[in-house]
């Protein structure tokens, strides 16, 4: 049932890539604004209780599962899906496979699109603190409804997405890998810079107490454990899409296990580092931590309006944000990329303008505010939850008995534990259930 390498077909030239190029697909928006947002909301400290507990269980299940699917079967999600499905049931399986196959990449298109908007946003706001522009600006609210409009971002959207597919058509040894090593590190390392800038801020100390003082009570709250359970099953980025494709790329002699473990961690180094910057330089301010989107595009920069060298600061984080988005563009656009190169046979190069063509199409339409945000709660609510409980029902269900454990075992030090099989045929798809029945529920926890 395993493939092998199919001749020319690309790959993550070292261990190293692939794990960057994952934490680059995981790590984007929800870990800059909205983790630091409920962290405070949910109880600070006591947030985080729930918040490790499903990061490592889904790290353990769902991420190592979908990295080894991809591996195993040596194609994104349409393959993946239909070469099980035709072993399980013959030729009508496959077709079955396929139909199945399209629900993750369609979701992973739409997000891509939605987040492509976004990036266009953090382009115009990073021109505008390049010439220093930003700092002057008098009513920061006005600026982003300005550009949040209907066809209020054309060129900035349109340039965000020609950045991402030049990087893209060089393939993935030379373009995604590469730049994941590259846009990773520069990520950490403006953040680090930013964490060391914001704890010199009179005030601060608040932001600190909002984030860590556990607030034992919120414990107690269903929606405390809900909102967690969403921030880690969409942060480690399962989607029975991206992770898959990438891990089609993987070598047979990679431990599937230690990437996921590296994934898991960096991701929520990421979403940590940020709440300790973000938070506390939103409360040195007297500004509302609670504002959501806003926060990114009205409250931050107004911090910079008023932090000394706050022209270059600004810089810096817009840079480091634009970055975390682009190397998640990428691993969503990528989905839609290789099923066209896989299964309609088409070059790198052609796959990428059609994907390219669709994505600016479509993007155009929905560059207002309401209607990016009405775009992206749809396809995180109905799609992408979908497509991870179908990728997680197939790999650990529908494949062979013993058929995923030797797969994710494929290049580990050490066999895996007993839990395996209670812990992703039960444990993960319930919760991923879970997760898609509580999205319906309460209009999104992603």
């Amino acid at each position: 049932m395993s493939r092998g390498n199919e001749k020319g077909r690309d790959e993550f030239r070292t261990r190293l890539g692939f794990i960057v190029a994952c934490i680059g697909s995981a790590v984007g928006m929800g870990n800059i604004w909205m983790f630091p947002y409920r962290t405070g909301k949910f109880g600070g400290a006591a947030f985080l209780i729930p918040y490790f507990i499903f990061v490592i269980l889904l790290g353990f299940s769902g991420v190592i599962g979908e990295m080894a699917f991809g591996r195993s079967m040596k194609t994104g999600p349409l393959g993946a899906f239909s070469n099980v499905m035709g072993m399980r049931f013959g030729e009508k399986g496959k077709k079955w496979g396929k139909a199945i196959g399209m629900i993750p990449v369609i979701g992973s298109l739409g997000i891509a699109i939605g987040y492509s908007v976004v990036v266009g946003w953090f382009l115009k706001y990073l021109s505008s603190a390049v010439t220093g522009s930003l700092t002057k600006i008098e009513d920061m609210g006005a600026y982003f409804g300005g550009l949040a409009v209907d066809f209020g971002s054309v060129g900035w959207q349109m340039l965000g997405l020609a950045l991402t597919f030049l990087v893209m058509a060089l393939g993935v040894t030379k373009g995604i890998e590469k730049m994941n090593k590259v846009m990773m590190p520069v990520f950490f390392l403006f953040f680090i810079i930013l964490l060391f800038r914001v704890a010199t801020l009179p005030g601060a100390a608040e932001g600190y107490r909002y984030m860590f003082v556990p607030k034992w009570e919120q414990l107690g709250d269903i929606k405390t454990w809900v909102y967690a359970l969403g921030q880690a099953f969409f942060s480690l980025s399962l989607a029975g899409s991206g992770t898959i494709v990438y891990g089609s790329y993987l070598k047979k002699d990679v431990d599937v296990v230690s990437c996921a473990k590296n994934v898991a961690f960096f991701d929520t180094c990421a979403a940590l580092l940020a709440g300790v910057v973000v938070i506390p330089a939103v409360f040195a301010f007297g500004l509302d931590v609670a504002s959501g989107p806003p926060l990114m595009f009205i409250s931050l920069p107004a911090v910079f309006q008023q932090m000394p060298f706050g022209e270059v600061f600004a810089v810096i984080f817009f840079v480091a944000v634009l970055f975390a988005a682009l190397t998640s563009l990428m691993n969503l656009f990528e989905t839609s990329i290789e099923a066209l190169q896989q299964q309609v046979k088409l070059s790198r190069k052609a796959a990428v303008a059609i994907v390219a063509a669709v994505s600016a199409g479509v993007g155009v339409f929905i560059e207002s505010g309401d209607s990016v945000g009405a775009w992206m709660d749809a396809v995180s609510i109905y799609i992408i939850p979908l497509g991870a409980l179908l990728a997680g029902i197939i790999f650990y269900w529908v494949c062979p008995k013993g058929f995923a454990r030797e797969q994710v075992e494929t290049g580990a030090k050490k066999p895996l534990g007993k839990w395996f099989e209670p812990v992703t045929k039960y444990v993960f798809v319930g919760i991923t259930l879970v997760v898609y029945v509580l999205g319906i529920f309460f209009g999104g926890i992603g």
